[in-house]
C-alpha cells in the first residue's frame, strides 16, 4: 500500500508555521516555543520510560505523555479562533494523580535535608533531565499567559510534574540502588 501524503509540505520555509485554526506565526513565536518545549519534554519523557525502571513507573509516564500531547494540542490551537474541532481536555484530576503519585513514592524515601546533585544513574540523571525540562516549559507557558489566554490547568499540571519527576528520581535513585550526592556548599 502506498501512501501519498508527505510528511514535509514546504509550507514553514520561510521561518512561519499554523497554529491550530490556520494562523500564520513566525516558528519563534511564543506560543510555538511554550508547546515545542512541551513536545521535546514528551519526547524526553519517552526516554526515561525506555529505561528499565519499574512498570508501575512506565504505567505513569505514558499516561503523563498523553497528558502533555493533551496540554501540547491546548497551547497549539489559536485562543482568536474557534477550533474546528473538539480539542482534549485537562482536567483537575490529572493533577491529583501526579500529586497520590509523588505522595506515595515519598512515603519510603529519607527525608531531604540538602540540595542533591543529579546523577548516580543514567536513569536518575534522565528523570532530572526531564524536571529541567519540565521546568523550562512551565516558565515559557507562564511568558506566554502574560501576552495571550492560557488555560492556567497546564500550568498547574507542569508545575507539579516537575515535583513529580524530582521525587521519581529520588525514588528511581532508591530502587536502582543509586547514590545520591548531597550538594554541600563550600564557604
Amino acid at each position: 500500500m502506498h501512501n501519498d501524503r508527505k510528511i514535509y509540505t514546504k509550507t514553514g520555509d520561510k521561518g512561519e508555521t499554523s497554529l491550530l485554526g490556520g494562523t500564520r506565526v513566525p516558528k519563534y513565536h511564543d506560543r510555538i516555543e511554550a508547546y515545542g518545549t512541551l513536545d521535546e519534554l514528551n519526547s524526553y519523557i519517552g526516554l526515561l520510560r525506555d529505561q528499565d525502571i519499574d512498570i508501575r513507573h512506565k504505567e505513569i509516564l505514558l499516561r503523563i505523555q498523553d497528558r502533555l500531547f493533551t496540554a501540547e494540542s491546548l497551547l497549539a490551537a489559536d485562543p482568536a479562533k474557534e477550533p474546528e474541532y473538539a480539542l482534549p481536555k485537562m482536567h483537575d484530576e490529572d493533577i491529583l494523580l501526579l500529586e497520590r503519585e509523588i505522595d506515595n513514592m515519598n512515603i519510603e524515601l529519607p527525608p531531604l535535608i540538602s540540595f542533591i546533585l543529579p546523577g548516580g544513574h543514567a536513569a536518575v540523571s534522565h528523570a532530572h533531565i526531564a524536571r529541567c525540562i519540565c521546568r523550562r516549559a512551565e516558565r515559557l507557558t507562564i511568558r506566554l499567559s502574560t501576552s495571550s489566554p492560557v488555560d492556567l490547568i497546564i500550568i498547574r499540571y507542569l508545575n507539579r510534574l516537575s515535583d513529580f519527576l524530582f521525587v521519581l528520581a529520588r525514588r528511581l535513585a532508591k530502587d536502582l540502588n543509586a547514590t545520591e550526592t548531597i550538594w554541600k556548599a563550600i564557604i
